[in-house]
């Protein structure tokens, strides 16, 4: 339950969801992530014509009947887009916390990158109802406002034309790490997940370029494909953050984007938040306690490599500062560590 920072008293938001208390009627509705592990299972099994004419069908008789999953329901005011392994997820917690945000109803929904078949309809169903937000307001003087964190955002090759299509007018947060830190990160997450083969994260870098090029191909030229492969291995190239947010740049005003140092948020965490509460126009949020959230311990990353990968990432941090007008100092001593993980 969340707490209201000025009083100590319970928030009368009672969220993430509401699937606990579902419409009345026939029609009950199944929990987000049941759908798309059920819609992932039928795109394999059946042809891509078939599956398509179906999906189509379906979203048009529930439309025409009113019992659209996402009826009634919003569409979020921000998205946290990246990074992974950035502290998104310690992120999103924090901010969830705050007695005017009623998050989706699950971190990470994907939508804009590897469910966007599922539809619109679908989207809302993972956020809070427009009833709720007016009700809340009545009672608050003030609505809250949603969201939801997908790290994997940033870096999909199709995900930021589709947000600029769907939400023109969203605010977008971003959560940058050291990249050198962050690459180093995900390698070891995709060792412990039986992802990544290889043993070296020297070898794994060596290897990335060749091993990621047919996959990457392939979902420039399909929209509908998921790469597994990609999420794995991509330790260069999700921590090259210019060429992805130039993208997003082209879409989207300066202005529209806000950017969290990984490293402020875990040695300053109420002056991360200021910042974020300030971008999003919410009241200042009083803490006393912040829990970290998939905090990784593994051996550090041998000397040799960290001062090849340093070399390497430097134009592209020059890059990035020049393009969002914002050093991040990681190219001094003092932006080598990092204490947060997500």
């Amino acid at each position: 339950m969340k707490r209201d920072d000025a009083s100590g008293t319970p928030s009368p938001i009672a969220l993430p969801t509401d699937w606990e208390t579902p419409p009345a009627g026939i029609w009950t509705p199944t929990p987000p992530g049941l759908r798309g592990r059920a819609h992932k299972l039928l795109r394999r099994s059946l042809p891509r014509p078939v599956y398509g004419a179906g999906r189509r069908g379906y979203r048009a008789t529930r439309r025409a009947l009113g019992r659209g999953p996402g009826q009634g329901r919003l569409v979020p005011d921000y998205l946290i887009i990246g990074v992974a392994k950035g502290g998104t997820t310690t992120l999103a917690a924090w901010l969830n916390e705050h007695p005017f945000v009623a998050p989706a109803a699950q971190k990470e929904v994907h939508y804009f990158d590897y469910q966007y078949e599922l539809g619109e309809d679908w989207y809302r169903s993972n956020f809070p109802t427009k009833r709720s937000r007016e009700e809340f307001a009545s009672s608050h003087g003030r609505q809250f406002l949603t969201g939801e964190a997908s790290p994997s955002y940033i870096s999909h090759h199709w995900a930021p034309a589709r947000i600029a299509t769907d939400l023109p007018e969203v605010k977008l947060i971003v959560a940058l790490r050291n990249p050198v830190d962050r690459a180093y990160s995900q390698f070891q997450m995709s060792r412990r997940a039986g992802e990544e083969p290889l043993e070296s994260f020297a070898e794994a870098v060596e290897a990335e370029e060749e091993r990621l090029r047919p996959e990457l191909a392939r979902s420039a030229a399909d929209p509908t494909y998921y790469s597994g492969r990609l999420g794995a291995w991509s330790y260069l190239l999700r921590s090259r953050y210019a060429e992805q947010l130039e993208r997003w740049l082209e879409l989207f005003p300066r202005e529209r984007f806000h950017f969290v140092k990984t490293e402020e948020l875990a040695e300053s965490p109420d002056r991360a938040l200021e910042g974020v509460a300030a971008f999003l126009g919410l009241p200042r949020s009083e803490r006393r306690d912040y829990a970290k959230f998939h905090v990784g311990e593994y051996a550090p990353m041998p000397e040799e490599t960290r001062r090849r990968l340093e070399e390497y990432f430097r134009p592209h941090n020059e890059r990035l500062r020049d393009l969002v007008g914002i050093d991040f100092g990681w190219d001094t001593p003092a932006g080598r560590a990092t204490a947060l993980t997500g």
